[in-house]
């Protein structure tokens, strides 16, 4: 089983590439689902992370990727300007799930 990452920056491919992952910058949302039908394609690999950032150029593909695919974990990941999510992201998927507020 081998990672693979998908970004829109350089910066991010690169410094997977020197722990080892390999990856590809993609610009376009067409790019990017296009090399996410690629990836999910390969059995060899297990795990695709994708910045947060390009994974919001294509909303509705990582969402259906992620409740319906076996083979392959969809991972968003922050890229080198920080996450896009907000402050209390998990408290409010906390709430939404079970309906608790912590």
């Amino acid at each position: 089983m081998r990672l693979f990452v998908l970004s829109d920056n350089t910066d991010t491919v690169t410094g997977f590439r020197l722990a080892g992952v390999e990856g590809m910058r993609v610009l376009t949302p067409e790019a990017a689902r296009a090399a996410v039908s690629d990836v999910i394609a390969n059995p060899d690999i297990g795990v695709l992370l994708i910045t947060e950032k390009l994974a919001a150029s294509i909303p509705d593909l990582i969402f259906e990727l992620k409740l319906k695919l076996t083979g392959t974990l969809v991972i968003e990941i922050p890229d080198r300007h920080g996450t896009g999510r907000s402050p209390d992201s998990i408290t409010k998927y906390i709430r939404e799930a079970i309906g608790v507020n912590i």
